[in-house]
């Protein structure tokens, strides 16, 4: 039996080596790949994010956790979806059209994916119509805009006014968030939520997808 703690600090230290050796070598043992995550994964990823909102970890460190979990992911997704286990929630995700950062939007993907989410990242540069596409098609509880500069903001207004023209905005939690981003345009163009980093998002995430069950 492989000492599953490795585990959690693989993904802590961003050692996605060893993240990934051990869990090939959990699953071969039959330890329940939903114990993997539950118990180990997301416990170090939410790690990872406290660590960021305390200046202990850097954006470096971020997407070193990142890259260990999905190198232990890319094991285990594919039992759940066998098994039928519902994931935390649906999450597209995407840089808005126009800007073509997509360091920030990542890492959020990663500790979302980490977090328990599914995640369906559209990538940067990304067209209102294409975020309505993926809302009609996945029918996710969450839609996520990333914008770095500050001329490519309005595009998230586009997006939320498209997804309304759609009649999908009803569907969906938005959250927007990046650099030049603040609570207070986030409230006047009429998201649902606002990340100041990528520590909070799976917090937030959670939160919005009790609310949208409600």
């Amino acid at each position: 039996m492989p000492d599953l703690t490795k585990l959690h600090d693989a993904i802590l230290n961003g050692d996605h080596k060893t993240s990934e050796a051990v869990t090939k070598e959990a699953l071969a043992e039959k330890v329940p790949p939903m114990e993997l995550v539950s118990k180990y994964m997301v416990p170090a990823m939410d790690e990872v994010g406290r660590r960021y909102e305390c200046e202990e970890y850097f954006v470096p460190e971020l997407l070193l956790a990142a890259r260990a979990m999905k190198a232990a992911l890319q094991h285990i997704r594919p039992l759940l979806l066998a098994e039928g286990a519902q994931p935390a929630g649906r999450v597209v995700i995407g840089t808005v059209k126009g800007d073509l950062h997509d360091i920030g939007k990542n890492i959020v993907a990663a500790m979302l994916e980490g977090g328990g989410f599914e995640v369906l990242d559209l990538g940067a540069d990304v067209a209102p119509q294409k975020f309505v596409d993926a809302v009609k098609e996945r029918k996710p509880d969450l839609v996520c805009l990333s914008a770095l500069l500050t001329v490519t903001m309005p595009s998230m207004r586009a997006i939320i006014d498209a997804l309304k023209e759609a009649g999908v905005r009803d569907q969906v939690k938005v959250i927007v968030g990046g650099a030049p981003v603040t609570r207070e345009f986030a409230r006047d163009i009429g998201a649902d939520g606002f990340g100041e980093n990528a520590s909070v998002a799976v917090s937030l995430a959670r939160g919005l997808v009790k609310a949208h069950a409600a």
